[in-house]
């Protein structure tokens, strides 16, 4: 007997179409868990027409560190965690905490200019708004023509 596990994908998967949409993450985010020490959480939720994008980056200062951009048709959220008790023999046995540099991106449509983002950080997380992110996209109906 085989353990084969079948998973029915639901009509409406928002998760699916979001990555349809926005596309998957530059191939250096697929990597840099392996590559970098830190690599904060991202989600990106609809808010009407708006996409707005969160992540998670408690113990950062966002003021020197964080930089959001638009490039080349991308949201690109990168920075730097430091660690300011990098002393050799500081003390600690045990080190969960990650440190270094990250990079997340996220690709934008088309109509989105750097003039429809904004972003503010808070309470440890950092928030940027995609305003008319979903505007116009619905799915059109293609008539079928019998022959």
């Amino acid at each position: 007997m085989s353990n084969v596990a079948l998973r029915v994908r639901p009509a409406w998967d928002l998760d699916r179409w979001v990555r349809d949409f926005f596309g998957p993450a530059a191939a250096d985010d697929w990597f840099a868990g392996a590559a970098a020490g830190f690599n904060p959480a991202a989600e990106i939720a609809r808010d009407g027409d708006d996409a707005v994008v969160r992540v998670e980056l408690p113990g950062v200062d966002v003021d020197k560190d964080v930089t959001v951009e638009v490039d080349s048709g991308q949201l690109v959220i990168h920075g730097e965690r430091r660690d300011e008790r990098s002393e050799e023999n500081d003390g600690r046995t045990l080190r969960e905490m990650r440190y270094g540099s990250f990079r997340r991106s996220f690709r934008l449509p088309q109509h989105v200019t750097g003039d429809a983002i904004s972003a503010s950080y808070d309470a440890g997380v950092l928030t940027v708004r995609v305003a008319g992110a979903y505007a116009g996209a619905q799915p059109q109906r293609i008539a079928i023509e019998n022959k």
